[in-house]
């Protein structure tokens, strides 16, 4: 978590979430927000198709009883740096990132006026959800690249600096449906003081300001967590050489469990959400 007090909550998706049927997650977004009295608002930076994807969240938020919703279709760093688009951010009582590409968000909003206020959001109260890439930026390193057919190799991961809305945790999305666990395993390899957490799609873990998570949704969450690790050979290697890794420590857990993130240790049961 950051090292601020924190009052905010995280909702952090694995893509592909639920937007016709239930909406178990959407509606957790919604109901963290204020419910029918949120203000949403919905940042599509991430998206080379900001207008459809606006358009596609303020239907389903709509129809979720959200009245006062907001659409930032941020695309450069000049609009990032708008007085305007930082007083919506500051009366905003939910934020919502689209998917897309994750470099876009850190490259238009970091160390931005926006960035800022998102920052200041978060620690007085608001909740930022994120989908997909949304998901992926939260952390303070994200993975930007890796490969999931192969097996996990130094040279097909690239990571860069995210948001660091959540410290010492990386994340990665769409998890189990792409096959990701070779590049969250080399992720963590790198630095095992690090967390790896995996989100499949439909599901999501909502962090509160403790610095715990509670999984909801249809699918899991997989936790990589390296500090148990006797030995790596990440440091040695050869680029393309395949990782190497022993008494690696892993969690499978599905909708009702919780994850101490402190602790490191894992619930079954309700986290106060």
């Amino acid at each position: 978590m950051t090292e601020d007090k924190v009052k905010g909550k995280l909702i952090i998706i694995g893509g592909a979430e639920d937007k016709e049927g239930g909406c178990e997650i959407l509606k957790k977004v919604v109901e963290l927000s204020g419910g029918k009295d949120s203000r949403i608002v919905v940042m599509t930076t991430a998206t080379l198709k900001p207008e459809e994807t606006g358009s596609l969240y303020r239907k389903v938020f709509n129809r979720l009883g959200v009245e006062k919703i907001d659409i930032l279709h941020i695309n450069n760093r000049e609009e990032a740096n708008s007085s305007c688009l930082v007083e919506m951010i500051k009366q905003a009582s939910g934020i919502f990132f689209t998917g897309g590409d994750q470099l876009r968000i850190t490259s238009i909003l970091g160390g931005s006026a926006v960035g800022s206020a998102l920052h200041s959001a978060y620690l007085n109260g608001v909740v930022i959800a994120g989908t997909s890439a949304g998901a992926s930026v939260m952390s303070d390193t994200m993975i930007v690249e890796g490969d999931s057919d192969s097996a996990p190799k130094k040279c097909t991961l690239k990571m860069a600096p995210g948001l660091g809305l959540i410290k010492e945790v990386v994340i990665d999305q769409h998890f189990a449906q792409r096959g990701r666990i070779g590049r969250l395993l080399c992720a963590v390899a790198q630095n095992p003081y690090v967390l790896g957490v995996g989100i499949d799609e439909d599901t999501a873990i909502v962090v509160n300001e403790e610095g715990s998570f509670e999984v909801i949704g249809s699918q899991s969450v997989t936790v990589v967590d390296g500090s148990t690790i006797r030995y790596s050979n990440v440091s040695e290697s050869d680029p393309d050489q395949p990782l190497s890794l022993t008494n690696v420590t892993i969690h499978i857990l599905p909708k009702g469990y919780c994850f101490d993130l402190k602790k490191r240790q894992p619930r079954k049961g309700k986290n106060n959400l």
